[in-house]
């Protein structure tokens, strides 16, 4: 897969011009899945939170950018309903945004519903992450960001990226997301970590990572 992971979605020109070079055309063009399910297994995530990701209602602007067509692709279905039916939809999806919420219960969702083992074959499909959407494909997320108590009891993620993310730097709203908050975070990371304010993306191709932003960010464990 090609990846783009916010921190708070598609919030500037540089994030969305490297939104349409991994898509290789006009968003206009695109067919994109949402998915909202990571809000569900966040303290603060609710109902209300997802019918306003899902209609593009929020402050991190995802779904609401002029797509051919969108769909919503509830993972917590998927296993109900078999691949037969499901896998197609994410076959033909051009893009798929994953929302925001608690990363683990995302990751976790994403195992049972069988959609990460999809993921390999998806080559041209792109990755657009939100926060938690973002963090899954981390190795680690860290102890700070453990909300839902996954089957596993540690931080680990998917792993299809080699490293993690502290999303929403210096974030008004939250006031702990400080950059000393950061370096304490990432000294409890074994390997690269980034911390990334909402104006900054990761821009992952071919396992290899381009920063785009017009915010600031920094790379702990280089």
């Amino acid at each position: 897969m090609k990846l783009l992971l916010t921190s708070a979605g598609v919030k500037n020109t540089s994030i969305r011009d490297a939104l349409v070079d991994l898509l290789g055309k006009p968003i206009a063009d695109s067919n994109a899945l949402c998915i909202p399910t990571a809000g569900y297994g966040h303290p603060m995530g609710s109902p209300v939170g997802a019918w306003r990701f899902i209609t593009g209602q929020s402050s991190t602007p995802m779904c609401e950018l002029g797509w051919k067509s969108l769909g919503v692709l509830e993972l917590t279905a998927l296993p109900s309903i078999g691949g037969e039916r499901w896998v197609p939809w994410v076959r033909e999806a051009d893009v798929l945004l994953v929302g925001g919420g608690d990363a683990l219960y995302l990751c976790h969702w994403m195992r049972q519903s069988g959609l990460v083992d999809l993921l390999p074959s998806l080559r041209e499909t792109v990755w657009v992450g939100l926060s938690a959407g973002s963090m899954v494909m981390s190795p680690r997320i860290g102890r700070e960001f453990v909300e839902w108590q996954p089957p596993a009891a540690d931080d680990s993620a998917l792993g299809i990226v080699d490293f993690s993310m502290f999303p929403h730097l210096d974030h008004e709203l939250l006031p702990e997301n400080t950059m000393a908050e950061a370096e304490k975070w990432a000294a409890g990371i074994p390997g690269p970590a980034y911390a990334i304010d909402d104006q900054t993306a990761l821009k992952v191709t071919d396992g290899a990572v381009e920063i785009i932003s017009e915010g600031h960010w920094k790379l702990f464990n280089a």
